[in-house]
């Protein structure tokens, strides 16, 4: 409880004594208005206070002119312990639901726990304890056990396992050694390590992640701008209607009084206030955003969550994706009299400055230190391979298109694998085979997928076809499209995008570096974050944090949660306001009532949109 509640609960206690004693006691005239006035506000001022000041600002129909307006007509009508119960109750309410928001916000909160208050930085020979954002690139920080590792950075020394639920929502513990890259957010679950820092506190995973995170609520979702342009344009016409149900009957209905129809007026005000829509929506979306993220599933807005539950195609990149990315060499096929080893010292070298995984095999495989200064003018031909100078000979690594454009024609058919083909100043010197493992539960991701509605699911790859089609057979993917440019990728995209019905909405999947024109132009994208990459995290919609493709299924059910939650929220609100309102301008309904369809539909419509932060089966 904040001390912002704990202050009005001593208001409400206050409130409520007065009133009982205003009840008790025997007073009349004066001194009973008085009694009732002081009830009134010690219980309701701020809401008086917020009425007259938005109505200076020009901010007139909002749900604290409403109350105002109906508990200060109850009093001018003479019915004091109805105005200050209505405001009393109101205020009760107001509280139950502040309370709600907070600990809804405050469950998020401890979800994202992952901003390091300090770290301990080697300065002229000690250990500073600092902000993280005092440490510079190059610094070395020291992470004892138990602490969150403060900098993304570079092992140097120690060895331990890292706690990185906070990021990934997977509880099993990762390696870390010298050489290990390691996260910001993750915890030290081991030994002390020392830790070389290779980014900035404002670029590093934590900060980007707690960024993305707290500006979710600026992308607002369908259902909240529906609901934000319903109160703008709703709220003054219940207002003019009930200026006419205080006036008109009395004028045409003989008989009518206009004392009875006036408190049926103000009723009718009490009951219209649309809060209940206004708060519960956005918490709806706030919760299932806060449950992704509990699953290491991070929504960049609620209007991606709300998009993602209407997912009719489901688009997957293969390497990175379907697959670990973990290349390796399985098979050496020297041609022209050349033996293996240089085969493989030849396609090494022309990969020498790649990071691509492809080049990392190739560069494994060979097993000896590379020495840079044989290698000259490296170059890259998109969607087919490299070429460099090495010790003074034109080499080309890359696929069969490359070799074609080059005017060779390798010999026989590629196997199934990636084929990296070899040519030296021309001639073709052998292909190197190279394959890939699928993830454990992609097949299960695929089944997942069609369970929870995904009509059509579709693979894109730069690979060759065989590679491509054996991989969609194994995990049963319906379509496969394979020796893609990222342009061809694209387009097959815009096509794809074209044969969706009018309200479904087309899913890219891909690693979030090289697939970034495809992650735009698909209406949803989601990177497999590869625990935080910097690319991921900033081209994509929603980022899967621990790179597990069964994380897409939790994703879409939990999209559908929450707009199931949402719809429902409408709906009760919408109808119990209705009836309602109905019995209120028939004189049936009274001011006790009309706060229960404001406060009371309000509060358990909130209890509602927590349970979108409930984990998902």
């Amino acid at each position: 409880m904040t001390r912002k509640q704990k202050r009005m609960l001593v208001r409400i206690g206050a409130g409520a004594v007065i009133f009982a004693a205003a009840m008790l006691l025997p007073l009349e005239g004066l001194w009973r208005l008085g009694i009732f006035l002081a009830a009134y506000g010690v219980t309701g001022w701020d809401v008086l206070w917020r009425a007259v000041r938005n109505i200076a600002r020009g901010k007139i129909f909002d749900e604290n002119f409403l109350m105002s307006i109906a508990t200060v007509g109850a009093f001018v009508l003479g019915e004091y312990p109805e105005g200050v119960a209505v405001m009393l109750f109101y205020q009760v309410g107001e509280w139950f639901q502040g309370y709600a928001v907070h600990r809804s916000r405050r469950s998020i909160a401890e979800l994202m726990d992952i901003r390091p208050d300090y770290a301990n930085v080697e300065r002229d020979g000690q250990t500073l304890r600092v902000d993280p954002e005092e440490v510079a690139i190059g610094e070395t920080i020291l992470v004892k056990p138990g602490e969150k590792i403060p900098l993304d950075g570079e092992v140097i020394q120690g060895s331990s396992t890292l706690d990185t639920a906070a990021l990934t929502g997977e509880s099993l513990p990762r390696e870390a050694e010298p050489g290990a890259e390691v996260l910001s957010g993750c915890i030290n679950g081991g030994g002390l390590l020392r830790i070389r820092v290779t980014k900035h506190f404002g670029e590093s995973t934590v900060s980007k992640i707690l960024e993305m995170v707290e500006n979710a609520s600026s992308k607002k979702a369908r259902s909240e701008n529906f609901i934000t342009r319903f109160a703008k344009y709703y709220t003054p016409v219940v207002v003019i209607a009930a200026a006419l149900l205080a006036v008109v009957p009395p004028l045409v209905v003989p008989g009518a009084q206009f004392s009875e129809w006036v408190h049926r007026a103000l009723i009718f005000l009490v009951i219209s206030c649309p809060c209940a829509l206004v708060i519960s929506v956005p918490m709806s979306f706030f919760g299932g955003i806060g449950g992704a993220s509990r699953q290491g599933i991070l929504v960049k807005g609620s209007n991606y969550l709300e998009m993602l539950a209407q997912s009719e195609i489901v688009v997957l990149d293969k390497t990175g994706t379907l697959t670990k990315g973990n290349f390796q060499v399985t098979e050496v096929r020297p041609e022209d009299g050349t033996d293996k080893e240089a085969l493989l010292e030849w396609a090494a070298y022309a990969e020498c400055y790649s990071s691509h995984p492809i080049a990392l095999s190739l560069r494994r495989a060979y097993g000896r230190e590379l020495e840079p200064g044989r290698v000259d003018a490296p170059e890259e031909a998109a969607g087919r391979g490299l070429t460099a100078k090495v010790d003074g000979h034109l080499v080309a690594a890359g696929n069969r298109k490359m070799m074609e454009e080059m005017g060779l024609s390798p010999k026989g058919t590629d196997p199934v694998g990636t084929v990296v083909h070899v040519a030296v100043d021309g001639t073709y010197r052998g292909r190197i085979v190279i394959s890939d493992e699928i993830k454990e539960d992609a097949r299960q991701a695929m089944e997942e997928l069609k369970r929870v509605g995904v009509q059509r699911t579709v693979m894109l790859t730069g690979d060759a076809p065989a590679v491509a089609e054996d991989v969609a057979k194994k995990l049963a993917i319906d379509e496969v499209y394979a020796g893609l440019l990222p342009l061809g990728k694209v387009e097959k995209v815009e096509e794809l995008w074209r044969q969706k019905s009018k309200n479904g909405r087309l899913a890219f999947v891909g690693d979030g570096i090289n697939d970034a024109p495809v992650l735009s132009r698909a209406d949803i994208g989601i990177a497999m974050g590869g625990l935080g990459s910097d690319a991921a995290i900033e081209a994509a919609d929603i980022v899967i944090m621990d790179d597990k493709p069964s994380r897409l299924a939790t994703a879409i059910k939990i999209s559908k949660k929450t707009v199931r939650i949402v719809r429902e929220n409408i709906v009760f609100a919408l109808g119990v306001k209705a009836v309602i309102l109905a019995l209120g301008a028939l004189g049936i309904a009274g001011m006790w009532l009309a706060v229960f369809a404001d406060v009371g539909v309000a509060f358990l419509a909130i209890l509602n949109a927590m349970r979108a932060l409930r984990p998902v089966k």
